[in-house]
């Protein structure tokens, strides 16, 4: 078949920009190009910027903060804004092609931003005039800075931005987890071992793997996170400590950006995504909140009655080079019917209902979290927080912690047999937040979350669950009676040590026992300490060996449903102990002898790579001049710093992970450290695209303090935005 117009568009594109060489900028030059004259302001406004180009905002009133909040996004990460605002409009075929109208199909019929109308109706006003004054900053980038290298490459154009526009990309990060989920397993639903994989999903903790997604559009959705807090009574500060580390697609540039800001309303440091203008991680001078994901099940698949009215809606997509595409939508009362799409179609018509369909306003409820003075604060700015479902950590200076669910969740007693359900009046009164699980300042000492189940007797949550060797490892570490300070904290934040692991290297090595000739493999691993680090020939062994095992004696018909389903290693190992012995034992030969091999010459990081690179890296001829870096990486699927991959032994790429990170002492208000995997700036060329790389594999980190002299005497760089006529 002949290349469509929509190629031959990229390629003429791609073939301008092998001739323009990408200039390298420094902070100072980057900071020249803020249209700092002529800004939507009512008075000026100082940002002083440290050497990775991390700001601090220091504004005189609450909207001239937003507005500036605006103009440092856009500067810094106008075209991953661009992009993702496009995603959630269901617009990405317009930038890259036909191959990406599937991402439009799925977002359009899903219709992600259904609520947006309302969600702006209801807003208060404090948050509208917060949100449009955001809106302007952006727009006087757009109107007055430099177009970024991607605006020419994919041919972006440029489009004002409204409040509604953010409300929609707060509501695609903000959907739910299990729709990636569901997106893959949904085609085994024909098979006859339906039942058993439902249960096998729904009852085995899944480990948090990334192969490569069909959906780009829902990476976001791959959502992880460790978050703890220590409380003052076990720190040497006497102020609580907290680390957060969220994890998420591993790329360039990276999917947060750091900030700190002060005005008469808002004074917080952390971190944001790019486009959103509320803190999502960080710390005020009295408070700091961390979270993970909670799983949360806040969708229904709902069976669709026969003979059922269906009302229709017609959308439009526009594509690269092609006539636009007509996509018609079915409707039902409980929401969009999927099953006209390919990874749902089936004999049934199954629509999808979503608690993101009804107005939540998650913006005005974190920026009151960034506002919060204490625990009864914190709680009430969450008190009517939707989606998506968060384990949402707390830890104050005065030494108290503590631990909420931030969710609204349909009312169900019991996981459903089927991944399609009946229509359930449990969505018509949800469980009231107090039935929800909460903990504060617990006799222990902490508090941790790290995307495991929860324990009984919550409410049923959620059906798809991270394993528990995480939050085991939290309770491990932080349990004792010593005082904790930051140090401790950043060792936590690197721990690279996998508890199961060594119950698989036990059962192993058991079996080893019978093959000789494997005596010194056996002793490298009996010797093993269960640390994931790159120069570790013991968990490259452990590893090629579990992935022959799993490859050679469990049936490829339930590695395939397995692995579909982000990867169950727990079912996996379960199957490889319960394989014949024969089998097992010819599997683990070749396993070992592979193994015995490998760990010859190399150690776990030669085949664990950490490859750091901007989008534009997957693209061909010119795809290699934004792919910055590939290095040996620590860690594994599920260590606290987590890198995870797949199951082999293979040179792989950990393309899932922790890709940032937050440690503050509450009894010291300057003592807040962050550090991004890669850099501040999403400017190509720029000296900070990637600078805290080294920083993250040595664990440093980068202060933001929250005194604002402080900020004056070590922040090098200040610009000052000045207000049009």
């Amino acid at each position: 078949m002949l290349p469509g117009r929509d190629t031959w568009t990229l390629a003429w594109r791609l073939a301008r920009d092998l001739v323009r060489p990408v200039k390298r900028l420094s902070v100072a030059q980057r900071l020249a190009m803020i249209p700092a004259s002529g800004a939507p302001l009512s008075r000026p406004v100082t940002v002083w910027f440290d050497e990775h180009q991390i700001p601090f905002i220091e504004a005189e009133s609450d909207e001239d903060l937003a507005v500036t909040l605006g103009i440092v996004h856009a500067h810094l990460r106008l075209a991953q804004m661009e992009v993702m605002r496009r995603a959630s409009q269901g617009r990405v075929a317009e930038l890259a092609g036909r191959r990406a109208s599937m991402i439009d199909r799925l977002v359009r019929t899903f219709d992600v931003t259904r609520a947006v109308p309302q969600i702006l109706a209801q807003m208060p006003e404090t948050t509208r005039a917060w949100l449009d004054g955001f809106v302007r900053g952006i727009n006087h980038v757009l109107d007055h800075g430099a177009p970024p290298r991607e605006f020419r490459l994919l041919g972006i154009q440029k489009e004002y931005w409204t409040a509604a526009g953010v409300v929609a990309l707060g509501r695609l990060v903000s959907a739910d987890v299990n729709w990636l989920i569901w997106l893959r397993i949904f085609r085994f639903r024909e098979r006859a071992d339906w039942p058993r994989l439902w249960r096998d999903f729904c009852t085995a903790d899944m480990l948090s793997i990334a192969p490569d997604e069909p959906d780009p559009a829902f990476a976001a959705l791959r959502s992880g996170s460790n978050s703890f807090a220590v409380a003052g009574s076990r720190t040497e500060s006497g102020g609580a400590l907290i680390g957060s580390d969220p994890h998420l697609s591993i790329t360039l540039p990276n999917s947060w950006l750091l900030a700190g800001m002060k005005s008469p309303s808002h004074h917080a440091v952390g971190m944001m995504i790019p486009g959103l203008p509320f803190i999502a991680l960080g710390r005020n001078p009295s408070i700091a909140w961390g979270g993970t994901n909670l799983h949360a099940a806040s969708s229904d698949l709902v069976l669709v009655p026969k003979r059922q009215s269906l009302r229709v809606r017609e959308e439009r997509i526009a594509v690269l080079g092609q006539p636009p595409v007509a996509l018609r939508v079915r409707e039902s009362e409980w929401g969009p019917v999927i099953s006209d799409l390919p990874p749902f179609q089936g004999r049934e018509t199954v629509a999808l209902r979503w608690m993101g369909h009804r107005p939540s306003d998650e913006i005005t409820a974190m920026l009151r979290v960034g506002q919060a003075r204490n625990w009864t604060e914190f709680r009430a700015a969450l008190s009517n927080y939707a989606v998506p479902g968060l384990e949402m950590v707390f830890a104050a200076a005065s030494g108290e912690i503590g631990k909420i669910t931030a969710a609204t969740l349909p009312r169900r007693n019991v996981t459903p047999e089927d991944i399609v359900v009946a229509p359930s009046p449990g969505w018509a009164s949800p469980w009231p937040v107090e039935t929800l699980p909460m903990e504060f300042c617990p006799e222990k000492g902490f508090v941790a979350s790290a995307n495991a189940r929860q324990a009984p007797p919550a409410p049923l949550i959620g059906y798809h669950f991270s394993p528990p060797v995480r939050i085991r490892r939290f309770a491990e570490l932080l349990r004792g009676s010593q005082a904790l300070s930051l140090p401790d904290v950043f060792r936590i934040q690197a721990d690279v040590h996998c508890a199961n692991a060594l119950r698989e290297r036990d059962v192993i090595c058991v079996w080893l026992a019978g093959l000789p000739q494997y005596d010194m493999l056996r002793q490298t691993l009996l010797e093993w300490n269960g640390d994931y680090r790159q120069d570790s020939k013991a968990a490259l062994a452990h590893e090629t060996i579990v992935a022959r095992l799993a490859c050679d004696v469990v049936p490829k018909h339930l590695r395939e449903a397995w692995d579909a389903s982000w990867g169950t290693r727990i079912l996996l190992w379960r199957a490889v102990q319960s394989a014949p012995e024969p089998a097992r034992r010819e599997a683990l030969h070749r396993g070992a002898g592979e193994a015995a091999r490998n760990i010859k010459t190399t150690g776990w990081g030669a085949r664990h790579r950490l490859v750091l690179q901007h989008p534009l890296g997957n693209l061909p001829v010119v795809g290699h001049r934004y792919r910055i870096f590939d290095l040996p990486a620590d860690g594994s699927s599920e260590t606290l710093l987590k890198t995870a991959h797949g199951m082999t032994a293979g040179r792989h790429r950990a393309s899932y992970g922790s890709v940032s990170r937050h440690v503050s002492d509450l009894g010291d208000p300057d003592a807040n450290w962050f550090a991004l995997l890669g850099g501040q700036d999403g400017w190509i060329g720029s000296s900070t695209f990637a600078d805290q790389v080294q920083l993250w594999r040595r664990s440093e980190y980068v202060r933001i303090p929250t005194r604002i002299g402080t900020v004056r005497n070590s922040f090098p760089h200040r610009i000052i935005l000045r207000p049009g006529a």
